[in-house]
């Protein structure tokens, strides 16, 4: 029997594409708006036929968002950037696109409501512009929806995801990785592990709490950076960047994404993001009091690394 539409609204991202799978199993109908439908085609095999929707939205555009949830039993929200390209800025996309979505839902009666923001998001005490504006998403979520659960993971880790991958990439090509921030804490969250959790508030019905979503264990970034290395058996230099050498790297990085269809490899505003841990509070509720175990990097992350090993899947692992 079907738990009924519930529009996901970034459902063709990196976690989206998780969270539609999971719904999807717990036996939901699952509508997913696009700015470009055509290109969400592997969505549509996801479930039986007809289970899972495709539908042209934008979330800056109020119209296009009410369309998208009309109809709808609950309400999920994963739209998030990590750097600012052209009308796709942090405050357009997390701020108010986040009021959008929100007043959206309100308007047609939801109650069950899922937004993701991020460990460290404050609108008030956050250094960089990218947690600030989480923060004020949260504000504005809170004020029209209070009964929103939110969803606050530390880095997410799995399969085409954009940190370990990112990284992998960058040793194939260069001798040596900058360590910005190295004594820096993370507690990385397996993918899948996000999913099961937003499938599960959704399930159970939102009520207004935040979870802050954390894997098993802490690493510190120079720690996350040796054990890439030593997945894909390549050794690299590890090179501490000071801090005023990282604002430099990062306007390079930002001059660089400027150009058409390039990503950057590291913006100024990332640098302040990493000045901070990025671990989940002693006092927050997380997956334990979902009943979700979840996985490790070293349990996940080899199983996608081949593509970075000199040989692939046919490498042997050198005699250390």
């Amino acid at each position: 029997m079907s738990k009924g539409l519930v529009t996901v609204f970034g459902g063709s991202g990196f976690v989206g594409r998780h969270v539609v799978r999971a719904l999807v199993k717990d036996g939901w109908r699952v509508r997913v708006p696009m700015r470009r439908p055509h290109t969400g085609h592997e969505l549509r095999v996801i479930g039986n036929v007809g289970q899972v929707q495709l539908v042209q939205a934008n979330i800056r555009f109020m119209r296009s968002v009410e369309r998208a949830v009309e109809g709808s039993d609950a309400v999920i929200n994963l739209v998030g950037i990590l750097f600012k390209s052209g009308k796709q800025s942090f405050s357009a996309v997390h701020a108010i696109g986040a009021r959008t979505v929100a007043e959206a839902a309100a308007n047609i009666g939801v109650t069950n409501y899922v937004h993701m923001s991020a460990i460290g998001a404050s609108e008030d005490d956050a250094a960089s512009d990218y947690a600030q504006s989480k923060g004020e998403s949260e504000r504005l979520v809170r004020e029209i929806m209070p009964t929103a659960d939110i969803m606050r993971p530390s880095i997410i880790f799995g399969e085409g995801d954009a940190f370990f991958n990112r990284f992998a990439a960058m040793a194939q090509l260069s001798p040596a990785l900058p360590l910005i921030g190295g004594d820096t804490k993370f507690q990385p969250v397996y993918v899948a592990n996000v999913a099961e959790a937003i499938a599960k508030v959704a399930a159970r019905g939102t009520n207004g709490k935040t979870y802050e979503l954390g894997g098993p264990r802490v690493y510190s970034f120079a720690e996350m950076m040796k054990f890439l290395m030593t997945v894909i058996d390549r050794k690299r230099i590890l090179l501490p960047v000071p801090w005023m050498a990282a604002n430099a790297l990062g306007f390079m990085g930002e001059v660089a994404g400027a150009m058409p269809f390039v990503k950057p490899f590291l913006t100024r505003d990332q640098v302040k993001s990493l000045k901070s841990d990025n671990i989940v509070a002693d006092d927050a509720l997380s997956f334990s009091d979902l009943g979700i175990d979840t996985e490790t990097i070293e349990a996940i992350v080899p199983t996608y690394m081949d593509r970075y090993r000199k040989y692939g899947q046919f490498h042997e692992r050198t005699a250390s």
